[in-house]
């Protein structure tokens, strides 16, 4: 069977190569050869928390202070068919530096700017956490995902248990970790081309805000930047 190949994203909450890394590698390892992938590193990559200013929902995204870090990510996103976020847990949730990147995306939520081309996305969030307290951290990525159209949403925890050093973990566990890894990964193998419909989340807020926003459009003379946004898509009726 000829693979479909795909283009993959992959954010990673930090630049350590520790149990992440590793875990991470061990996904992308399988998908390598026959898939076009480029990587993030936070903070490098986005090395500035979003300050306020709000001019990505009063005006542009592009007059955002960080445009210049966070435009490149976001059009990688855009031009990808798998979305990987990798984040160890701290404080029980997502990395800072990868909130700092979801805070910048919100402009992109679908009650503000949703591009309709992360509907048909597909995302694999993978999180690791000395024990099993990991889904803090998985609903911090996935929540902000579904809010930006996905609905086609895996993920895999790893309880570390041994402790948090990748090298003295139990040959057995470091095993036991790769194969479930690499098991997830085996599904996009061939390209996993089955079609991404909105899910019934993703359907719902679509249908909710786009009756916010038709009616503040009949409301008002001059329409804000999402309102015209959302007119211009032909979303809504002006």
């Amino acid at each position: 069977m000829r693979v479909k190949i795909m283009k993959i994203t992959v954010i990673n909450g930090t630049e350590v190569k520790g149990c992440t890394y590793h875990i991470k590698e061990s996904f992308l390892e399988t998908l390598r050869d026959d898939h076009e992938i480029v990587e993030f590193y936070l903070p490098k990559d986005l090395p500035y928390f979003c300050c306020g200013c709000k001019n990505c929902f009063f005006k542009s995204e592009r007059l955002c202070p960080h445009a210049e870090y966070v435009m490149p990510i976001w059009n990688a996103m855009l031009d990808s068919d798998l979305l990987v976020f990798a984040s160890p847990v701290y404080a029980l949730r997502a990395t800072a530096q990868l909130k700092s990147l979801l805070d910048h995306l919100c402009v992109h939520w679908m009650v503000h700017r949703p591009d309709d081309r992360m509907f048909g996305k597909k995302a694999v969030i993978l999180t690791n956490a000395i024990g099993v307290f990991y889904s803090g951290a998985q609903k911090d990525i996935a929540t902000s995902l579904m809010w930006l159209g996905v609905s086609d949403i895996r993920k895999l925890g790893i309880g570390l248990l041994e402790g948090v050093i990748w090298n003295e973990l139990s040959d057995k566990r470091r095993k036991m970790i790769i194969s479930k890894t690499k098991m997830i990964a085996k599904k996009y193998k061939n390209g996993y081309t089955a079609h991404t419909h909105k899910g019934i989340k993703v359907h719902l807020l679509f249908a909710i805000t786009k009756r916010m926003h038709q009616a503040i459009a009949g409301k008002e003379q001059t329409l804000s930047a999402d309102n015209q946004y959302w007119a211009d898509k032909g979303w809504i009726k002006r």
